[in-house]
Parts: structure tokens; C-alpha cells; sequence
């Protein structure tokens, strides 16, 4: 009975540590509004093929 409560002792720590990235992205993103990662765009940058290309796609995809 001993080793049964043992295990489940490490398994529960083991999940713990496992879930914790997650929870730290939950919080960050509940923190920022939404913002998970903040502003990063600057306004001195310009706007690029790149960001064109990924703005047709997210309009494609997101119906």
C-alpha cells in the first residue's frame, strides 16, 4: 500500500512539473490582455511580404 502512495506522490509531482510551462503561458497571456508575449511590433519597422503572406493565410484558414 506503501509504494501505491509513493507512486501516485511522484506522479502527481511529476505532472506538476511537466504542466508548469503551460501555466506560465496561461498567466502571461491572462495578464497582457490577450497579449501573450506583449507589443512586438515596432512602429519603426516597416510592413513585409512576410507579414502580407501570413495575414492571406490567417484570413484562409480562420473560416
Amino acid at each position: 500500500m506503501g509504494s501505491i502512495i509513493e507512486i501516485s506522490v511522484f506522479m502527481l509531482i511529476a505532472a506538476s512539473v511537466a504542466f508548469m510551462p503551460l501555466a506560465y503561458f496561461i498567466y502571461n497571456y491572462m495578464k497582457k490582455d490577450g497579449e501573450p508575449f506583449g507589443d512586438f511590433e515596432h512602429p519603426e519597422h516597416g510592413h513585409s511580404v512576410i507579414d502580407d503572406l501570413a495575414e492571406k493565410a490567417k484570413d484562409k484558414f480562420a473560416h
